[in-house]
């Protein structure tokens, strides 16, 4: 009899450990902020990611409206830009309306036109000077 209270014992003491563990790690582990989990997510699409032609719908303040297909699907996205304007080469406007985009293959629909280490917009050529003749 005494080898079985030892089991429940042993089994009871291993249980109030596991759950002082997971209460410890759920008190003080460390919650990632929307935009640490967005520029993971970036970064993610930016390593796996393939690309592809995107176009441009729409530039509303710091967010960037594309569309861009995928295996004969056509996926309608939109990113903001406003942590990584300090990235980009100048201002939004005169983004021409053709892009690269990066998406990752198991999920088509998650995609990028900007990371901290890539950039998929374009700039319209600018127009040369006319002279007078």
């Amino acid at each position: 009899m005494s080898s079985g209270l030892g089991s429940v014992l042993g089994l009871t003491a291993a249980l109030v450990l596991l759950g002082a563990g997971l209460w410890l790690q759920k008190k003080f582990h460390r919650r990632l902020t929307p935009e640490e989990r967005e520029r993971r997510r970036r970064l993610k699409v930016d390593a796996k990611g393939r690309m592809s032609d995107a176009t441009l719908i729409e530039v509303r303040g710091p967010v960037v409206y594309y569309r861009y297909e995928v295996g004969g699907v056509e996926y309608v996205a939109s990113q903001d830009l406003t942590g990584l304007l300090h990235l980009l080469p100048g201002e939004l406007t005169g983004l021409s309306g053709h892009a690269s985009v990066k998406y990752l293959p198991e999920n088509p629909a998650n995609s990028i036109l900007v990371s901290e280490n890539w950039c998929g917009l374009h700039r319209r050529p600018s127009k040369p000077a006319q002279g007078n003749a």
